[in-house]
């Protein structure tokens, strides 16, 4: 007779279910067979077709059932963990934290499509998953509780928690799930819909089970879901999302608004009856009772309050402000703790952006000039204190930032993109240009003058002209931040000795960002975020088809990139291709000099009124202020306060 099928499941990864495999169904096959084979040869054929409908049924990708997601590797917290290495699950609750934020702010709603969210608007909501911060790409329950997928990755359920609750007190459901998936692809951002384009559909089995689909297997894609804010869909069904908000929303995470002033600031409050405080991924964290944003015009007003008590913690990102003006009897007396912590955390590429939509930087020899008009080692001893590092990859600080000549792996996945891409990424490393400090750039100025020669421009009168139109070349540095002004005309300065006119200019937050939106800009100095490796996200920053999202910042429309993008996407399961998919699409980006890169520093500067304690372990990729808490003896030492 037939073996039971229970027989032959098994688990055989920790803390993992698996369905029968391919070998199981042998083995049954063989056996049952064997069992049967005095029954007559029409019996026999008959169960042989019965056994090999349920093999063929069978032999497909096994299910894994686990509490947590990893993109490789395994999780470091096993099933029923208590709580993350870095917290202290013992933390007190209460108190106020209060923080400053530059700007401005006109509504609540973090994903609208116009307008500048309140500072930390997200915290209203929840995701599904949270990643743990001592992890790279380790995902663990939050919303949900458990999740399955086959190893193919072609889709993935998600096991809703059914303590899950909205604000309101209304139970999280699949339908939110849903719900929310289908509203940021029909009102969210137009990146959302494309990011998400290989997703065949999302579905509720039942009311704490969800599911999504792929056209194509992706286990980032699967990961990537995990991170999907959860709307209550009762409130957002009846609202535009593509339209700012100016009401408290209704969310499904720890805080709400508890007080505000649009534009000066704004008091969150944790709910009490938060269903979610003392599961493993929040134990040890959301410590405090209220936390306050108050909002500065910039960054100078915000330290000066800072000093006078106004606000509680800083973290420091001009080095001049650090070297020079956290002094005075506040600090002398241990009331502000000033510190600096480093790390290995891999850093962005902040820079000089151009937009090469514009025709004056179309072309890569006039990109490749501008970048000797910044000398960095001159800026770092006069202006820096000698505290930065240059930048020189999109990787920085990790084993995807590409050194030395490519390799023979790399040239597999170069050669055939040979004359689509700049000739100096096989027969030159990338480094930014490098002066004496002196501030006697006159062989940089010389090499610039040859580039530009060649493509097309020449000096008359102390001006650079372009041959074909007579016009000289002057563009719109745009910033922000009027702190950046003063490391701006260092450049601006030398842009001069070249014959070329660049203006500063100086906006608000809210300019910024609509002239951002609109790719209303010739080159601006932002940059781009810093990442563990290369993830499937660089669509969203370099592909052609995402042109027209503010991701894309320089505006790149290149057949190589996308095709060395599409590799990275394939390869997202195979570590070592990923490696080298990685380092040449770093050459590629270096040598088409997108930027003029900046500098970078790994540690921490930050200053605090000394009124928190801390855990003894901070985790590895953060700061971890999340798992700070208020120590009342601290703050009962501090003197009297401009708090609010």
């Amino acid at each position: 007779m037939l073996l039971p099928l229970k027989s032959c499941v098994f688990s055989a990864k920790t803390n993992q279910v698996q369905r029968p495999n391919i070998l199981c169904w042998t083995f049954a096959l063989r056996t049952s067979v064997a069992a049967v084979i005095s029954a007559g040869q029409k019996q026999i054929i008959f169960i042989l077709i019965l056994l090999l409908c349920g093999l063929l049924s069978w032999a497909e990708a096994e299910i894994i059932v686990s509490h947590a997601i990893t993109l490789r590797g395994e999780p470091k917290y096993p099933e029923g963990f208590s709580h993350f290495d870095y917290v202290n699950p013992q933390a007190p609750k209460g108190g106020t934290l209060t923080l400053n934020s530059i700007g401005t702010y006109d509504n609540f709603h973090r994903f609208a499509q116009r307008g500048v969210a309140a500072a930390a608007s997200t915290s209203f909501y929840d995701t599904l998953l949270v990643a743990s911060e001592d992890e790279v790409e380790v995902y663990y329950g939050l919303i949900a509780k458990k999740l399955e997928y086959p190893e193919d990755f072609k889709w993935i359920i998600f096991h809703i928690n059914p303590r899950a609750k909205h604000q309101d007190g209304k139970a999280i459901t699949a339908d939110d799930v849903v719900f929310s998936f289908n509203k940021f692809v029909d009102q969210g951002v137009p990146q959302f819909k494309q990011y998400y384009k290989n997703v065949a559909g999302v579905e509720a089995l039942d009311k704490y089970r969800v599911k999504f689909s792929l056209k194509e297997g992706d286990k980032e894609m699967l990961i990537s879901l995990g991170s999907l804010t959860i709307l209550p869909g009762h409130y957002w069904e009846s609202r535009d999302f593509t339209e700012p908000l100016t009401e408290i929303p209704l969310g499904s995470g720890a805080y709400t608004v508890k007080d505000y002033k649009i534009g000066q600031y704004v008091v969150y409050e944790r709910l009490r009856n938060y269903w979610a405080m003392d599961i493993p991924v929040n134990k040890g964290q959301l410590n405090f009772d209220y936390i306050r944003y108050d909002y500065y015009r910039d960054q100078t007003v915000a330290f000066e309050a800072f000093k006078a008590g106004e606000h509680d913690l800083r973290e420091e990102n001009i080095s001049k402000n650090w070297a020079t003006l956290y002094t005075g009897p506040a600090f002398d007396d241990g009331y502000i703790v000033k510190e600096e912590i480093k790390h290995d955390i891999p850093q962005g590429m902040q820079a000089f952006v151009f937009n090469i939509q514009r025709p004056v930087f179309s072309d890569p020899r006039v990109r490749m000039a501008l970048n000797y008009a910044l000398d960095f080692e001159w800026m770092n001893e006069n202006l820096f204190y000698n505290q930065y590092t240059r930048t020189r990859s999109y990787f920085q600080n990790t084993k995807y930032a590409a050194t030395g000549l490519p390799g023979k792996e790399e040239l597999k996945i170069l050669k055939p993109l040979k004359g689509r891409i700049p000739d100096e990424v096989f027969t030159r490393e990338y480094q930014p240009p490098v002066t004496d400090g002196s501030g006697n750039i006159r062989s940089q100025v010389r090499s610039a003058l040859k580039l530009l020669k060649e493509a097309g421009w020449e000096i008359r009168d102390r001006k650079l002209i372009n041959n074909k139109t007579g016009k000289s070349m002057e563009f719109e540095l745009l910033m922000y931040s009027p702190s950046m002004e003063r490391v701006a005309i260092p450049v601006q300065k030398n842009m001069e000795r070249l014959g070329i006119k660049m203006n500063i200019r100086v906006v608000d937050t809210t300019q910024f960002i609509n002239r951002l939106r609109s790719r209303d800009f010739d080159m601006i100095s932002q940059g781009y975020s810093a990442s563990f490796y290369p993830s499937s996200d660089l669509k969203i920053t370099w592909r052609s088809d995402y042109l027209d999202y503010t991701y894309n910042t320089a505006g790149v429309q290149d057949e190589a990139v996308d095709m060395l993008i599409d590799g990275i996407v394939a390869n997202q399961d195979n570590e070592q291709a990923l490696l080298h998919y990685g380092r040449a699409l770093d050459r590629v980006l270096t040598w088409n000099h997108y930027v003029i890169p900046q500098w970078h520093i790994s540690m921490f500067r930050v200053a605090y009124w000394n009124k928190f304690s801390k855990p003894a372990v901070r985790p590895r990729y953060t700061l971890g202020t999340g798992t700070w808490w208020i120590d009342k003896n601290k703050e009962k030492n501090l003197p009297k306060r401009k708090i609010n």
